[in-house]
């Protein structure tokens, strides 16, 4: 076989046993019990298989790890996102069914038995159990344990030794008993008439049995006082006769329920729905002045008789290159109430302090400055480069009829430069849509409305009001909040194909 002919078989096998190799963290994270992943990683391990081994695909080899990319860090949480919107997960249900039974099993109950004091003891760099009873001559010391192994032994036996002389070095101090205390209570202490001993409390060991029992109709009976627990997989609880619910709950489906919460339940719908209006208001008169005032900078630096343009321009680039978090946490300083120096410099003047964080219009207001402030400099660069590329002799010619400044923009510039700009304009009323950060650092979404029962705040975005509903609210309702978002991600996108669609007619007409 010719070097050529191997040097091309081998650059052939080897993406082929690389997607093989990537079974192996598919698998483990099947086994882990993230399925979606795990199907995703599967998905793509045959889409590589496939490109990389027919010649009939091959050519796409160079687009596969840019597709791959997508699915997992775009397709993947978006697919994620909306499952969870499907289901009551929330902090009061985090666990699966299987993992919440799994618990209730391993509750116990002091059973029949004496308890005995317990005390742990160095030996070497394992540890020994000292067991014994007031008045009791007798002690029973276990054999040496390695507790600091992963998984330490489910069991061991205890000698009875003389409880005067055990030989044993000094109790270990309560802290390391209170750091092993989950691999304690895992272990049980088989004294030498079979009797077994288990965690009770930090200070003693006693007789214990598993407080539930599986039924054969999936029930738990309570063994200590006879009652039932019944999963009820509408709630997502376990609960009893009496109908109460026994934590920790688990996972369940609920359909639409979410969904259908958001546009039905009061407490959700009308705050939603202010949120929401202003989302789109907020997001558009962000786009529409950063833009405006970007581009009046670059028709103004475009001037070839202004002297220093060069200077102005990085002065003025400068709002875009310092980090966004740096500049809004500065204006919360410069906006602040009492001491910032905005206030400082109106009182002065004017004699008036705005409470620009408890008034809703000022806060509002504010937050338009800001992010006005933070993202007109790409607007002035975007417009500066496409008025370059506008052709010279189209203004000479305007120049030889007589027209203005203001003619040659509303006639030249702006038809010219607006065509380009459309996508760009569509793009950042998205990710003003979302925009989080400025939310989260400068108002926190307050001030509150007063007539909600859920956490909102009038300069909320929706996407921040989806955060305070997952993080803020009581019971953390992530299903809920996932549904919002999933809401929040088709606005925004029937949002933008509208608005392409009106460009695009809008482009068609003015051919």
């Amino acid at each position: 076989m010719s070097s050529a002919t191997f040097k091309r078989h081998a650059g052939q096998a080897l993406p082929i046993l690389i997607a093989l190799a990537m079974l192996y963290p598919a698998t483990v994270v099947y086994a882990s019990g993230q399925t979606l992943l795990a199907a995703t990683m599967l998905v793509i391990i045959a889409f590589a298989l496939w490109i990389y081994s027919s010649s009939r695909v091959y050519a796409y080899r160079y687009l596969f790890p840019g597709i791959a990319a997508a699915l997992i860090f775009v397709v993947f949480p978006m697919l994620y996102t909306m499952a969870i919107g499907f289901t009551n997960y929330s902090s009061r249900n985090l666990l699966t069914f299987e993992r919440a039974t799994q618990y209730l099993l391993d509750q116990t109950y002091s059973g029949e038995g004496a308890s005995y004091a317990f005390s742990l003891h160095a030996d070497g760099s394992r540890r020994r159990i000292k067991l014994e009873k007031e008045d009791d001559p007798k002690a029973y010391v276990s054999a040496p344990i390695d507790l600091a192994a992963d998984t330490p032994p489910a069991e061991v036996k205890a000698e009875a030794v003389d409880a005067a002389s055990t030989g044993l070095a000094d109790p270990v101090p309560l802290k390391e008993v209170i750091a092993l205390q989950p691999k304690l209570k895992l272990l049980a202490v088989v004294l030498p008439d079979g009797s077994k001993l288990r965690m009770s409390g930090l200070r003693s060991f006693a007789a214990v049995a598993p407080l539930y029992e599986r039924q054969a109709d999936g029930s738990l009976k309570n063994r200590e006082n006879g009652s039932l627990l019944k999963p009820d997989m509408k709630t997502g609880f376990y609960t009893s006769a009496d109908g109460e619910r026994v934590q920790p709950g688990f996972q369940v489906g609920v359909g639409f329920a979410n969904y259908v919460r958001i546009f039905t339940d009061s407490s959700f719908q009308q705050p939603f729905l202010r949120i929401f209006i202003w989302t789109v208001v907020f997001s558009a008169l962000t786009v529409f002045f950063g833009a405006a005032l970007g581009m009046l900078l670059a028709v103004l630096f475009s001037w070839e008789a202004l002297r220093f343009s060069g200077v102005y321009r990085i002065l003025l680039f400068l709002p875009y290159a310092v980090p966004g978090f740096i500049s809004i946490l500065v204006f919360k300083g410069l906006f602040n109430n009492n001491f910032g120096e905005i206030n400082l410099i109106l009182n002065a003047l004017f004699g008036i302090k705005p409470p620009w964080f408890s008034d809703p219009w000022l806060a509002k207001a504010m937050l338009l400055i800001v992010n006005v402030w933070l993202g007109y400099p790409y607007m002035m660069v975007v417009c500066m480069g496409l008025i370059k590329a506008i052709p010279s002799d189209l203004y000479e010619a305007s120049a030889i009829v007589g027209a203005g400044p203001v003619t040659n923009f509303l006639r030249i510039t702006l038809p010219l430069i607006l065509k380009p700009l459309t996508p760009l304009l569509i793009s950042a009323f998205a990710f003003n849509f979302n925009n989080f950060v400025l939310i989260s650092l400068l108002t926190g979404g307050r001030p509150d409305f007063l007539d909600t029962s859920v956490p909102a705040g009038t300069t909320d975005l929706l996407v921040s009001y989806t955060w305070r509903i997952a993080f803020q609210d009581s019971g953390q309702q992530f299903g809920l909040a996932c549904a919002i978002s999933t809401v929040i991600f088709a606005m925004v996108a029937v949002i933008s194909l509208v608005q392409m669609r009106f460009t695009r007619i809008a482009a068609e007409e003015s051919r």
